[in-house]
């Protein structure tokens, strides 16, 4: 099972500065499930990741709440 963070509840910025934190904690290539509930979150963390040299391997809508895993 992939690592997750549960960032429900934390608005962006902080939730990426908190999600950047794990993934460079992490070893390249290893993958990182974030859970949100934050559409503004949803649609900056991919990019900001991208724009950070993580890959976005997935993003999904579960019922009100986006799941997007981050290749480190």
């Amino acid at each position: 099972m992939r690592p997750h963070l549960d960032l429900r509840g934390i608005k962006c910025p902080l939730s990426w500065a908190r999600a950047r934190a794990r993934l460079e904690a992490m070893a390249r290539g290893e993958q990182l499930d974030l859970l949100l509930d934050d559409p503004q979150g949803a649609r900056d963390i991919p990019r900001a990741a991208e724009a950070s040299g993580h890959q976005v391997i997935a993003t999904a809508v579960e019922g009100g709440l986006w799941r997007i895993t981050i290749e480190a």
